[in-house]
C-alpha cells in the first residue's frame, strides 16, 4: 500500500499493533514541538511541515514493518538530527531502548528537550560523534541521510551482531549504493518505501568484512 497523503499516513500508523491513544497524543505533540523549533533552527525543510505525517512520521514508522516486534529490545539511530526515525520509534515502542546519536550541539539540545517533553524514558541521547560512542550490541541500526552506505557500515559495524537488522532509508540512491558496496559480506536488499514511490529502504543483516580485507572485494 502506497501512502500518498496525511490521511493515509495517519491511517497507516493507526493500523500498527503499537498504536494506542497515548502514542497518538505523543506523535501529535512531537509535530507541534517540531514546528515550534523549526522556527529557530532548520530541523526539516519548511515545506515538508505541510505533510509532516507523510514525510516524517509515517516515513519513520514504516521501518517497524521490517523487524520482528517480539525481539525488538534495542534500536540505534545514527545522525538522528530532527528525531526521525528515532523519536517516532521511541514513541511507538516504549519497551524498546532507543539510542539516538547526534553530534551537532543545537540538534542535541532539541533531542533532549523533545525527549523530556514527551516523557520518553526509553531514550538515550548520545551527544557526540559516532566514533566516540562506546560499543554495545543492538537489535536494529537505522540511519536516515547519515552517510553513504559504505561509510555508514564502516563507522557502525561494531554495533552489529548476527541478530541485528539494518534499516537504511536511502531515497532514490538505495539500489545504486547497495550495488556499489564492496568489502562486506551481507544479506542486504532494497524494499520499496511506503511513503515515496521513488525511494527505497536498504534492509538486512551484516555478516562482516571479507577475510581478504581488500577494499575492492565484492560482496
Amino acid at each position: 500500500m502506497m501512502v500518498t497523503d496525511e490521511a493515509d499516513a495517519r491511517a497507516l500508523i493507526a493500523s500498527f499493533p503499537e498504536w494506542n491513544d497515548l502514542a497518538g497524543q505523543q506523535l501529535e505533540r512531537l509535530g507541534e514541538l517540531l514546528r515550534e523549533e523549526n522556527a529557530h533552527q532548520n530541523l526539516v525543510a519548511a515545506a515538508s511541515l505541510d505533510t509532516l505525517w507523510l514525510r516524517h512520521i509515517a516515513d519513520s514508522a514504516q521501518l517497524l514493518t521490517h523487524v520482528s516486534r517480539e525481539t525488538l529490545s534495542s534500536w540505534l539511530d545514527l545522525g538522528t538530527g530532527a528525531g526521525f526515525p528515532g523519536l517516532v520509534i521511541a514513541i511507538l515502542r516504549p519497551d524498546t531502548a532507543v539510542h539516538l546519536v547526534e553530534s551537532r550541539a543545537r540538534r542535541i539540545e532539541w533531542l533532549i528537550r523533545a525527549t523530556d517533553e514527551l516523557g520518553l524514558g526509553n531514550v538515550t541521547v548520545h551527544g557526540s560523534r559516532l566514533e566516540l560512542v562506546p560499543t554495545f550490541p543492538v537489535r536494529v541500526i537505522s540511519a536516515r541521510a547519515f552517510a553513504p552506505l559504505a561509510k555508514l557500515i564502516e563507522l557502525s559495524a561494531r554495533f552489529s551482531t548476527a541478530d541485528t537488522t539494518w534499516l537504511l532509508p536511502k531515497g532514490r540512491s538505495a539500489a545504486h549504493e547497495l550495488e556499489q558496496l564492496r568489502g562486506w559480506k551481507h544479506l542486504f536488499h532494497v524494499e520499496q518505501s511506503l511513503t515515496d514511490p521513488d525511494a527505497g529502504v536498504i534492509v538486512g543483516s551484516l555478516i562482516g568484512p571479507h577475510r581478504s580485507g581488500k577494499k575492492g572485494s565484492k560482496p
